[in-house]
């Protein structure tokens, strides 16, 4: 009799084990399911910036959203709207900060106006050439300011580049410094640039870009300054007959995510989005270095009269504008910076 209870006290616990093992695969299986059932949710991420879609940051976003979407299996759709369809550098910004739109990019110095450490690359004559400043952009130092971002509900995916902005002109061309004299230019919302203008005898205003040719061609302004690629491809040369090459300041360009938006996807799908991210940031750097290089020769051909003007004094006329801004970013950021850059 006792063997008979110990038989089917065995029994009852290997059924009961046998159970247990069957409730364990049911719950490994349903979470499986339901990780699989997360990841087949589609979503679909607009991505908007003010410049045509033939500019180096519409093909570079271009390539962004085929990475994501191929890399998502289509669960993720990019939907890119150029040509300020989705509103101004400045609206497209606070639309991110609004949840209004989902990414966008656009000079660093414009997210300046909310996160001002955010405008620093864009100090007068802070880099002699594109290595020196990618460099820069994708150190730690700016890894940190990046983050000053996040509490407007914004986060930097990768740096596009836009370039080392140059002169136009209306009617006069600039060969010195005394040309800069009473200029009424137009600039981003940048209060670098417009400091850098201001030191250098202009009148700076800031005007969306979007409104910036037509602006010109009514008479609303006989300058503005903008790197070569953009002056190029939104023919700006067809309202502005010369064209100085100052690279007075570098123009970086933060490719930003709205943070609710990045915190409410998977870490997979964050990956995904980086690693287009910086894809679409090599193209565009790529692209803008090749037709800052040869769009010269093109814009000469277009009509605009080049000039060259002695980039040393134009440094040494704007040295003072690093100090203007120490008390803004801190001793210690601008010793960093200076750190960073030499």
């Amino acid at each position: 009799m006792a063997k008979k209870l110990m038989v089917w006290a065995m029994c009852a616990l290997a059924l009961l084990s046998l159970n247990a093992c069957k409730k364990q695969q049911k719950l490994v299986q349903n979470k499986q399911v339901q990780e699989t059932v997360s990841e087949v949710e589609h979503v679909t991420i607009s991505l908007g910036f003010s410049t045509n879609a033939e500019d180096p940051r519409g093909l570079a976003s271009k390539l962004f959203k085929e990475e994501v979407e191929q890399n998502s299996n289509g669960r993720i759709t990019i939907s890119i709207h150029p040509n300020g369809e989705l509103g101004s550098d400045a609206e497209l910004i606070e639309g991110v900060i609004n949840d209004k739109v989902d990414m966008t990019v656009s000079s660093a110095g414009n997210f300046a106006v909310y996160a001002t450490k955010l405008g620093i690359s864009a100090m007068p004559f802070l880099f002699s050439d594109f290595d020196s400043a990618w460099k820069f952009m994708d150190s730690d130092l700016i890894k940190e300011v990046n983050k000053t971002l996040e509490p407007f509900n914004i986060v930097v995916l990768s740096h596009y580049d836009n370039g080392f902005r140059c002169v136009t002109t209306t009617n006069k061309p600039v060969n010195k410094v005394a040309d800069m004299k009473g200029l009424n230019i137009r600039t981003p919302p940048n209060q670098i640039v417009m400091e850098t203008m201001s030191t250098l005898g202009a009148n700076p205003k800031p005007y969306a870009f979007n409104e910036l040719k037509a602006a010109l061609r009514d008479g609303l302004f006989d300058s503005q300054e903008n790197p070569i690629p953009i002056i190029y491809n939104s023919k700006l040369y067809e309202e502005q007959k010369y064209l100085s090459v100052t690279n007075h300041s570098y123009d970086a360009m933060p490719l930003v995510i709205r943070k609710s938006l990045w915190d409410a996807l998977g870490e997979g799908d964050r990956q995904i989005l980086l690693n287009a991210a910086i894809k679409a940031q090599d193209l565009d750097r790529q692209l803008v270095k090749k037709q800052t290089e040869s769009f010269v020769a093109r814009l000469h051909n277009a009509g605009m009269t080049i000039t060259n003007p002695n980039l040393k004094e134009f440094a040494n006329a704007t040295a003072g504008v690093m100090d203007t801004f120490a008390t803004v970013y801190g001793e210690d950021l601008i010793a960093k910076m200076k750190a960073a850059t030499n």
